[in-house]
């Protein structure tokens, strides 16, 4: 459904470009590629996430406090999901923005110590293995997932984290998720009614 939400492609451009990167040491706009032999191996936000969506590889985003403040319009949550993300996890949420995040089929994760296990994310990222395994078993009646982090240094596993968050997904926005977004939901279940 995202093609007809009309220049989609262009205004992906413009994700998260103000995003200051603590892992390097604040850089606005700028992240490494965590996938070898992928290009470019250092550049922006979207043009790497663009990489990952071209190679089929998705990603996820680790923020800091009331992630989304100021995004309460529908696209700040559309663009992410455009470029193949469908996880953010971060310290706490900006309410309207998280919604948005659960219509577009991204699931809005909460570190339930965020001040501890944010900063597993500061050092070297790039070396980072995120499993999502945990969130498998989503479901409304059990707010906790576990997100397994492994530490990958010369193609072997230095050290593993798991990190507990906390989920607001209801049974319906779970659909949502599992579907890719609340109109993939309803486009299948009228295509099936039918």
């Amino acid at each position: 459904w995202l093609k007809y939400k009309g220049h989609l492609e262009n205004l992906a451009r413009n994700t998260l470009i103000g995003a200051a990167n603590a892992a390097l040491d604040g850089q606005v706009n700028t992240v490494r590629n965590a996938i070898s032999g992928l290009e470019p191996s250092v550049g922006s936000i979207p043009d790497v996430a663009m990489s990952y969506k071209q190679a089929g590889v998705p990603w996820l985003v680790i923020a800091d406090y009331n992630y989304g403040e100021g995004s309460a319009r529908e696209h700040a949550a559309m663009q992410p999901r455009f470029l193949g993300c469908n996880m953010v996890i971060a310290r706490s949420f900006a309410r309207i923005h998280e919604t948005n995040l659960k219509k577009q089929g991204v699931l809005p994760l909460v570190f339930a110590r965020p001040d501890e296990d944010y900063f597993i994310f500061a050092k070297d990222p790039h070396e980072l293995v995120v499993s999502t395994h945990g969130v498998v078993g989503l479901n409304e009646n059990t707010p906790t997932v576990q997100v397994t982090v492994e530490r990958v240094q010369n193609g072997k596993v230095v050290e593993t984290h798991n990190i507990e968050c906390v989920h607001t997904m209801s049974a319906d926005q779970i659909g949502w998720f599992k579907a890719g977004s609340a109109l993939n939901l309803i486009a299948s279940q009228q295509k099936a009614a039918h």
